[in-house]
């Protein structure tokens, strides 16, 4: 239950996150925008989330996550609420940049509390089901959310979201335990949470979702255009993807609590194969649906040993570092969609792939030598406790299993 509170509030915020899509030109013509401008309420909340997440989980490091995670849903709701009321685009703007900003703040809260309620090795998985809730969003509460916007209007729709924001906080009240917030402050964790072993993994995550995004966020007019694919068929291959990146982060838990880096390494290769493969049979319907499922898995599926390698390379520093990966995603996320635009301008839709591919080929190596690194050890570890910390059942946080550090947490679950 504590894991599905989890994945239910990152659901519902990752369904608030993505929702304007779905109803842009609704809300376009409703606040008397343009398209464009519309289309900047998206752009706010990715910056409000990569920038202002890190900065508020900075301010409340010292926190009980219990505590941030029920704060940040009440305000959440908040913000939901001006958004659903206010007919002032200025509004909108700021209250979709303050959301975002709660929402990178929740994210590092949700990932402290799941890997304390659960034994160390399990501490990827964990991850993982706290992910998934940000994936199945995109495969399952967009779409209903746009269906919900076509229906009710795109006020009846965020109306909505709001309701299920706040059931998640009735359940996060409910049965989420306390998980007292670390004893040092932001100040001496910056270090080690920017240390730049921890900037590698932050440039890897980078890496992977602007070669993936460069090409999906073109794939509509790519489908149209190459493959030939119109009308209601592209809603079946878009869930497709949904579906393998949903399927992708939670089953990458497993594989991050056996060897992150050996994941990172085989994802990057695979996404880099489907996107080389894609370029060439573009035009046979049956095999980008493959790939499309492939490139959602294998990306999807990295997201929790990219979680799992920042924090734990990060060490002490490791509360800190948690909100990171979701900005580093975010700004990749911008960046491969500007890539993929520049391309697409210069060239056709076709290069988009070319693209996102460009990119993949640098992730490689760089997750190849990104298994060299290793977490930082506290003053004063003795060569056992040394020797001990290279074993790979060492979990996020830094050098200790989760369970020594908080024993008893999780008995009697």
């Amino acid at each position: 239950m504590k894991l599905a509170t989890l994945f239910l509030g990152m659901f519902v915020m990752g369904s608030t996150e993505l929702l304007v899509v779905g109803v842009l030109d609704l809300i376009a013509s409703d606040l008397k925008v343009s398209i464009p401008a519309a289309g900047t309420l998206v752009t706010v909340y990715a910056l409000g989330l990569a920038l202002g997440g890190p900065i508020l989980t900075a301010l409340t490091i010292r926190l009980d996550k219990r505590t941030i995670l029920a704060t940040t849903l009440v305000l959440f709701v908040a913000g939901t609420a001006v958004a659903v009321f206010t007919t002032s685009y200025a509004v909108f703007l700021v209250a979709r940049t303050l959301t975002g900003a709660l929402q990178g703040l929740f994210i590092a809260a949700a990932f402290a509390a799941a890997t304390a309620v659960v034994p160390a090795e399990r501490a990827g998985r964990a991850m993982a089901v706290v992910i998934s809730g940000t994936a199945v969003s995109g495969a399952i509460g967009v779409p209903l959310g746009t269906l919900a916007g076509q229906t009710l209007g795109w006020r009846g729709s965020f109306l909505a979201a709001g309701a299920f924001a706040a059931v998640a906080l009735v359940a996060t009240l409910a049965v989420i335990p306390s998980v007292p917030g670390t004893g040092a402050g932001a100040a001496s964790q910056v270090r080690y949470a920017l240390a730049p072993r921890v900037l590698a993994l932050l440039a890897l995550t980078f890496l992977v979702f602007s070669s993936v995004y460069a090409t999906l966020t073109y794939i509509v007019p790519f489908l149209h255009t190459v493959t030939g694919v119109s009308g209601g068929v592209v809603s079946v291959f878009l869930l497709a993807y949904g579906v393998a990146t949903a399927v992708g982060s939670y089953g990458g838990g497993r594989f991050a609590d056996t060897d992150a880096a050996r994941t990172l390494v085989v994802g990057t290769v695979g996404v880099a194969v489907c996107l080389l493969v894609l370029y060439f049979v573009g035009t046979v319907a049956v095999l980008v649906a493959v790939l499309l499922l492939a490139i959602g898995g294998f990306a999807m599926g990295m997201a929790p040993s990219l979680q799992y390698r920042v924090t734990s390379l990060a060490g002490p520093g490791g509360a800190l570092a948690q909100s990171l990966p979701a900005s580093a995603a975010n700004v990749g996320i911008a960046f491969g969609s500007f890539a993929g635009g520049v391309a697409v301008g210069a060239f056709s839709v076709r290069t988009a792939v070319v693209a996102g591919l460009v990119i993949a080929v640098v992730a490689v190596p760089v997750a190849w030598a990104s298994g060299f690194l290793t977490a930082p050890h506290a003053e004063g570890d003795t060569d056992e406790q040394l020797a001990a910390d290279r074993r790979p059942d060492r979990v996020p946080g830094g050098g200790r299993p989760v369970a020594s550090a908080r024993e008893g947490t999780h008995a009697g679950r």
